[in-house]
């Protein structure tokens, strides 16, 4: 099952924050995609617009393009500060990440 599938998103629009509070730093979301993520100089990730600025705002998001939902699910699941949120934009609820069920 794909993770298109899987999430029940059928095109749904989502959107990916990171809490900078729960971040370690470790970059793996920037090696699974760094067209969404970024380090910055503080060491903390954040997401990026769609001018590839880094985000710095608290609970600033970002729209997850379909073609990196893959890349973007993995980072949510392998963070070891689980601190990478995945939500469907119509409705706020959690894909993916430390608060989804």
């Amino acid at each position: 099952m794909s993770v298109q599938q899987e999430a029940g998103v059928d095109g749904e629009a989502l959107e990916v924050w990171i809490d900078q509070d729960l971040c370690t730093g470790d970059g793996i979301c920037a090696q699974y995609a760094p067209e969404v993520f970024e380090l910055d100089i503080d060491g903390l990730a954040y997401v990026k617009g769609a001018d590839d600025e880094l985000l710095q705002a608290r609970g600033a998001t970002t729209p997850v393009p379909l073609t990196l939902l893959t890349d973007v699910v993995d980072s949510a699941k392998e963070c070891p500060g689980e601190c990478i949120h995945v939500r469907r934009v119509s409705d706020r609820a959690e894909m993916y990440g430390p608060d989804s069920e």
